[in-house]
């Protein structure tokens, strides 16, 4: 246990309470740090965590951190960590109410709507594409003449690059929209309550190799802690990501402009404390910004980064940061590492799982860990947004991890089956399974 840890509370908030939740409490836990859980579960179900976890509206964020604020009163909140997006504007009120280091509020409504930070880079003179956004409503003729080609149209909320589809002509514009309209209609995403489901985004396809950037602020100081090559295209239709390596293999000149523009970007949005995902693409004419959030990676991927002599993982070293406690700016580790997100390859029920074992096995393999649950559905991109589990993999070079994760991923075999539909009581057709 750390030093100090025993006097230390830290609120993790987070939509869903699954694997990334855990590993965080797991490492507050390790540390000593007691955890106040926060989440938009129904207040009418049994807490899961058995753990007097809020139930909270992250529709309504002020309202949100207003409930919280009282439990902090007793025993006082050393720091705040939201997992996902949709916590994170909770987060920022929460901390402002109870005067602790965190993004402004502002500069989290920022991050939250795609629209809103394309506008905020643009105007402070940030490398975006060409964009603009029109309502469902607006008529597709009267829309199409603004488009240029190729493009890619997005949701303004949603997460993962779910519904985010490319098109090269009209008529790929037209049945992305279709698609997307369909995946902002369903019941599944409206019961998120995501803001602004009625609007979408047109940006000018930018060509070029994709990094993500892991990074941490402090007192608006940006420490990056990691840039992830993508070794797969990811030039569409859809965006599902995979393989994500590091230390980056890029030229150092690169990764310095990359390092330089995610610093500008921060500067821009005026975030200044906390975990700081961003994705940036990068052509001959240098890093354009994809993508700004503040908040950790999301999955397990944080698996990956391992810190200092103790080979802490990032978990561990957010939530030290969080709470104030020593060991928050150790190194990362010399190593090459990398994280394979395990693709979904059609939609279905997944009725098992083959070769899980053999994937484990795989000299340099860490962990091949499976997280969809058998019998559920699982949607494929672009209306899906959760990975059938994942991989990790070090080695001595980044290409030797990269040459891992492939040789795992080849020896597991998903089965997934159709989903049937059933009549719904009052007469709509709904699907089985999901």
């Amino acid at each position: 246990m750390t030093a100090n840890a025993q006097s230390k509370r830290l609120l993790i908030l987070a939509s869903k309470l699954g694997y990334q939740t855990r590993s965080f409490a797991e490492a507050a836990r390790k540390l000593g740090v007691e955890v106040l859980f926060g989440t938009d579960r129904c207040n009418q179900l049994e807490d899961p965590w058995a753990d007097g976890a809020l139930a909270l509206h992250f529709e309504h964020p002020e309202r949100a951190a207003k409930k919280i604020v009282p439990h902090a009163s007793s025993k006082p909140v050393s720091g705040v960590l939201a997992l996902g997006d949709r916590p994170t504007l909770t987060a920022a009120y929460a901390a402002r109410a109870l005067g602790l280091p965190y993004n402004s509020p502002e500069s989290v409504a920022a991050c939250r709507s795609k629209l809103r930070q394309r506008t905020t880079l643009r105007a402070a003179g940030l490398p975006v594409p060409e964009f603009f956004s029109f309502a469902l409503s607006e008529p597709l003729d009267v829309v199409l003449p603004r488009v240029k080609f190729p493009c890619v149209i997005k949701p303004l909320s949603l997460a993962a690059s779910q519904g985010v589809i490319r098109a090269n002509d009209a008529g790929e514009f037209i049945g992305a929209v279709t698609r997307v309209r369909a995946l902002l209609e369903s019941p599944e995403i409206r019961v998120t309550r995501e803001p602004a489901l009625d609007r979408l985004l047109v940006e000018r396809y930018i060509p070029g190799t994709e990094v993500a950037v892991e990074a941490l602020l402090q007192r608006g100081r940006l420490r990056v802690l990691a840039i992830f090559d993508k070794p797969d295209p990811l030039e569409g239709p859809f965006f599902e990501e995979t393989i994500y390596v590091t230390p980056s293999r890029l030229p150092a000149e690169v990764q310095s402009s990359i390092a330089g523009c995610a610093e500008h970007t921060v500067r821009a949005l005026r975030l200044t404390e906390g975990p700081l995902h961003a994705e940036f693409r990068v052509n001959e004419n240098g890093p354009w910004v994809i993508e700004v959030s503040a908040r950790p990676i999301g999955g397990l991927c944080s698996r990956a980064l391992r810190f200092g002599p103790d080979k802490i993982f990032l978990e561990e070293l957010l939530v030290r940061h969080a709470v104030g406690l020593e060991g928050s700016d150790l190194p990362r580790e010399s190593c090459a590492a990398g994280v394979m997100m395990i693709p979904v390859p059609q939609s279905g029920i997944l009725e098992r799982v083959e070769g899980t074992e053999e994937a484990a096995a795989t000299p340099g393999v860490e962990e091949a860990h499976i997280t969809a649950r058998l019998h559920d559905f699982i949607a494929a991109w672009p209306e899906g947004s959760s990975y059938l589990g994942f991989i990790f993999a070090r080695g001595a070079t980044p290409g030797e991890v990269e040459a891992t994760l492939r040789e795992s991923h080849k020896k597991l075999r998903f089965v997934l089956g159709p989903r049937l539909p059933v009549e719904h009581p009052a007469g709509r057709h709904l699907s089985a399974g999901g």
